[in-house]
């Protein structure tokens, strides 16, 4: 069968999607300099856009990207040359370029494992507010849409549009280092690196948007890196944590999903299809966040909630009254309208839909989760389970509205035509 133009448009969205993390951070590497990197990186993406077509998908489409994207970078090393060689006093500066084109190639080609993590926490560099780190971030590592972030952070996408732009200018006119920090700096940007590297798990875990319900490489980009921190700051909880939670959320990703990528909620789940190896490891790295931490945080926390989800053999078995009360924790350390949603369905659960309804109908005023779609998703699976079908199919429309996943609209119209099925009808 015949590859056609749509085609091939999908095969280098996907490849972009999983390859321009590594293209960037590679780039950012040699030209030192984020939003330069990202612009080659893209002129290489432009190159595919118009030769792929044509010549057909390379064997090895990501070694094809950073081989243009490397010719680029060659040429802007030589037009900024060719400039300062009408400067006398920057000839020492011109020396240095000169003597580092012949070895970009090279370093072009060397093990760039890396590079993704120095691109965290240059990203994530003191000069930047917590927010422009977190959306700076995911867009160069994730290679997240602008619309993408702002869904994750329930702002508006111009906002997120702002903050990445001021966020690359200002990294560049304060010359921020790409380096891994240590010492006093490393303690200080850790927090904004792991809500980056959490979020990026996230999108992997329940995509925001388009058509598959979940983006396996994300997960395991986000977990890669969060494994690197480990072992870089063996001594940081949290950073466990995190890797505890993510091990144990990604053991279910076999379940999450049926033949035809349709999502498959937590208790419809088959859960022997659940990775032990990866409950073992996570169950393993909360235990070492456990010994660490004379005070549990957010992420400790969290995965102490997934771990009791781990630890039952079926849905019935949950500890819903210990997850309560996690969560209470969380929202102690770590208060948010989200950690109030979720743990509406945790007292729902341990203590009936009526006790959990009204906590939700608490959060209805709440304006930051206005169009948040698991907000009337919740309520109307708590309505339905009150015997209230009208107003749960009402809720379960108004979440499919909402929704920007194509997989996860499917699911919550299903949910809404099944309480009109089960919606007593008139004789």
């Amino acid at each position: 069968m015949a590859v056609t133009a749509t085609d091939t448009h999908r095969a280098i969205e996907a490849v972009w999607r999983i390859e321009s993390p590594r293209l960037i951070a590679g780039l950012t590497r040699i030209v030192r300099d984020i939003g330069i990197a990202e612009d080659l990186a893209q002129d290489a993406l432009i190159a595919a856009l118009e030769q792929w077509p044509e010549s057909g998908v390379p064997d090895n489409p990501a070694a094809w990207l950073m081989a243009t994207a490397k010719h680029r970078a060659m040429d802007h090393f030589r037009r900024n040359t060719r400039l300062d060689r009408k400067h006398e006093e920057l000839g020492r500066e011109l020396a240095a370029k000169e003597r580092a084109v012949p070895d970009l190639d090279s370093a072009l080609d060397d093990d760039v494992g890396d590079d993704l993590l120095r691109l965290v926490f240059t990203s994530c560099h003191s000069v930047l507010s917590t927010e422009a780190q977190v959306a700076l971030t995911l867009r160069l590592l994730g290679g997240l849409t602008t619309d993408e972030i702002a869904r994750a952070f329930l702002v508006p996408e111009a906002t997120i549009a702002q903050r990445i732009v001021r966020a690359k200018r200002t990294l560049s006119q304060k010359s921020v280092p790409f380096e891994v920090p240590s010492g006093n700096e490393l303690a200080a940007r850790l927090a904004s690196v792991l809500g980056v590297i959490y979020l990026i798990f996230n999108e992997g875990y329940s995509a925001t948007a388009g058509d598959d319900w979940m983006r396996p490489a994300l997960c395991e980009e986000a977990l890669r890196l969060g494994r690197i921190l480990a072992e870089l700051a063996p001594q940081e909880p949290e950073i466990h944590g995190l890797v505890a939670l993510m091990e144990i959320q990604a053991s279910r990703s076999k379940a999450r999903a049926g033949p035809s990528g349709e999502p498959i909620l937590l208790f419809d789940q088959n859960r022997s299809h659940w990775d032990q190896l990866l409950i073992r490891r996570g169950l393993a790295a909360l235990f070492h966040a456990e010994t660490l931490a004379a005070r549990q945080g957010p992420y400790v926390l969290q995965a102490e909630i997934a771990a009791c989800h781990a630890r039952a053999r079926t849905p019935e078995e949950t500890d819903w009254p210990r997850i309560v009360t996690f969560y209470e924790m969380l929202a102690r350390v770590s208060p948010s309208p989200v950690v109030e949603l979720n743990r509406a369905v945790a007292v729902a659960m341990a203590s009936g839909p009526a006790a959990g309804l009204e906590l939700v109908d608490a959060l209805m005023a709440e304006r930051s989760l206005e169009n948040y779609h698991l907000l009337p998703s919740v309520r109307g699976d708590l309505l339905k389970k009150l015997g209230r079908f009208d107003e749960a199919r009402a809720e379960f429309g108004r979440a499919a509205s909402l929704t920007r996943n194509a997989r996860e609209r499917e699911l919550l119209t299903d949910r809404a035509r099944a309480c009109s099925d089960d919606f007593p009808q008139p004789r």
